[in-house]
């Protein structure tokens, strides 16, 4: 699988990364087990996961795994300010350091590749949110820093803070894909701007790029669970219809999946390094991979950057 570097940094990854959300909740380890040996095997070296995935579960799977396969070659890259009793995120240095210190137990490792800030934080001053970044990085539990699901202003407000201590963040982590173009107002190009590699997150529109949900919700899908139906719901109507009938049209003149479709989409376009993919099985996993194969004529891109445009509005568009 090619390498990309990450942001302006040395540090290169995988051009796929390995998402857990599901690992220790919908996934069990005997499948995370499987998920991995397909994914190191296919060349893929980034594996992204969180303190409240599955309320810690899929880093105590990641840390097992890995203690079986070894890291030498596997970027294990997590995130905090999770979800706490009363307050919705808490990036505190009390809070950040406890999180990472824990992350780091369930990993089982001394360090983490890359530590991402979760969500921002109103609550705390962004001064004392970095300090903890800054504190991480230079004791050697994280060796790079990155931000998740940041605003535009958000974006480059940590990067330049950060960066008046000598230590740049090197990514910026966020949902994008052909039914979620809204980062490419301000975070794409605060991003392009600041030196940071961008590993968008469900980038097969939550599913929904696949087209199996183009005659109704099978019933062992995300939008047929009691606790992701809503996530899905937002892009099972309205615009996205034609979205996702262009990618199954698209992908039946190429004798492709649409799910290749949908993620060679993203995985080229500007300033993206790796889009974070998830599978439930394996088997599921196995075809998503197989996009490494792709590449998108141009003519089929440049339709689907057409059917898929987001509106765009003062004073967005007067600066184009």
């Amino acid at each position: 699988m090619e390498q990309r570097h990450l942001g302006r940094s040395g540090l290169q990854v995988s051009r796929l990364g390995l998402g857990t959300m599901t690992w220790g909740r919908d996934t069990d380890e005997h499948e995370a087990r499987d998920q991995l040996a397909e994914y190191l095997a296919a060349g893929g070296t980034l594996v992204d996961t969180a303190d409240v995935y599955a309320d810690g579960a899929s880093e105590r799977i990641v840390g097992r795994l890995l203690a079986e396969v070894g890291r030498d070659d596997v970027v294990v890259a997590t995130k905090a300010v999770g979800r706490r009793t009363g307050r919705r995120f808490d990036a505190s240095r009390r809070h950040l350091l406890a999180a990472l210190d824990a992350s780091l137990a369930r990993l089982g490792t001394d360090h983490v590749d890359l530590w991402q800030l979760h969500r921002w934080d109103p609550a705390t001053p962004l001064e004392e949110t970095l300090a903890a970044v800054e504190a991480a990085v230079r004791s050697g539990r994280a060796r790079y820093a990155g931000i998740s699901n940041y605003s535009g202003w958000q974006t480059a407000a940590a990067a330049t803070t950060l960066a008046r201590s000598g230590l740049p963040l090197i990514s910026a982590q966020v949902e994008y894909s052909l039914l979620q173009r809204g980062p490419e107002r301000e975070v794409l190009p605060a991003a392009a701007a600041l030196g940071l590699g961008v590993l968008p997150w469900s980038p097969l529109g939550r599913g929904v790029l696949t087209g199996k949900y183009r005659h109704g919700t099978p019933p062992d899908s995300r939008g047929g669970s009691a606790h992701l139906a809503g996530f899905v719901a937002p892009y099972l109507e309205g615009r996205a219809t034609g979205v996702v009938d262009a990618v199954c049209t698209a992908a039946e003149g190429l004798g492709v999946a649409p799910l290749e479709v949908a993620l060679a989409w993203v995985r080229d376009r500007p300033g993206v390094v790796a889009p974070i993919v998830g599978a439930r099985t394996a088997t599921q996993l196995r075809g998503v991979l197989s996009v490494e194969e792709l590449e998108l004529p141009d003519e089929i891109r440049a339709a689907l950057d057409d059917v898929s445009a987001p509106e765009v509005g003062y004073p967005d568009a007067a600066a184009q």
